[in-house]
């Protein structure tokens, strides 16, 4: 499970983190985060995400606009 989530980018990995938990049903989210160091939080949030078909994720990006690190730029003034 860790080597096919080192290949995939973070929203894929909460997806299919959330699918494996749901797979496994009560207690799936813990044991799941216990394997792979997922925040619980996290699959909970791709939980979230597959039940509204990821009609709010964007389909050419992985973060949405504005998500992320500031740009170095910004950050130092």
């Amino acid at each position: 499970m860790n080597v096919l989530l080192s290949r995939l980018d973070e929203q894929q990995r909460r997806w299919y983190a959330a699918i494996e938990a749901n797979r496994l049903g009560h207690g799936g989210e813990q044991l799941v985060a216990h394997i792979t160091g997922l925040d619980p939080h996290t699959i909970r949030r791709g939980r979230q995400e597959l039940a509204v078909s990821l009609t709010e994720r964007p389909t050419d990006r992985v973060r949405v606009p504005g998500a992320g690190r500031p740009r170095a730029e910004q950050k130092t003034r």
